[in-house]
């Protein structure tokens, strides 16, 4: 009857609430673990409404909560939070709320300090204009939008060698 490895529905659900008890998970990562599980589509899609109902799984917690996390944590941009949470299969309604939920003054701030952190990181570099371009490709990989970070670099690189004055 069943696939030799392969768990009951309850027995799956069990393990499926423990695994969103412990930090909030989206629900491509969900449905990953209950088809790990051994489960068929329909017990996997029966398992995922479950978990919804009981408030085991919300979308919408679980982007406002990686967002956040990930931004004061890892100090990530928009620009990569939105595609990270768009690589989980997260809606775009919720990746939209879980940005505006990022204080723009917080984030103004937080690419402020990791500008001149970076800056001062790269204080060996003998040319100036491969320094900026250095801080520039780091805050882009970073996430944060082209006009911010050009704006930011350019604040740096007036007096060289010293952070702006705040």
């Amino acid at each position: 009857m069943f696939r030799r490895g392969a768990l009951s529905l309850e027995q799956a659900l069990q393990k499926a609430r423990h695994y969103c008890g412990y930090q909030e998970r989206c629900h491509s990562e969900v449905q990953e673990k209950l088809y790990s599980f051994g489960l068929r589509k329909n017990d996997v899609e029966q398992a995922l409404a479950t978990l919804i109902e009981e408030n085991y799984l919300n979308e919408e917690r679980f982007a406002l909560q990686f967002a956040g996390g990930r931004f004061r944590l890892k100090g990530w941009g928009r620009v990569r939070i939105k595609y990270e949470l768009k690589q989980k299969h997260v809606s775009e309604y919720c990746i939209k709320k879980a940005l505006a939920a990022i204080g723009e003054e917080d984030y103004e701030r937080t690419l402020q300090k990791l500008a001149e952190q970076r800056w001062e990181a790269l204080k060996d570099e003998e040319n100036a204009f491969a320094r900026k371009q250095k801080l520039q490709d780091y805050l882009l990989r970073k996430g944060y939008e082209s006009d911010l970070v050009i704006a930011a670099s350019r604040d740096l690189g007036k007096n060289p060698g010293q952070p702006p004055a705040a």
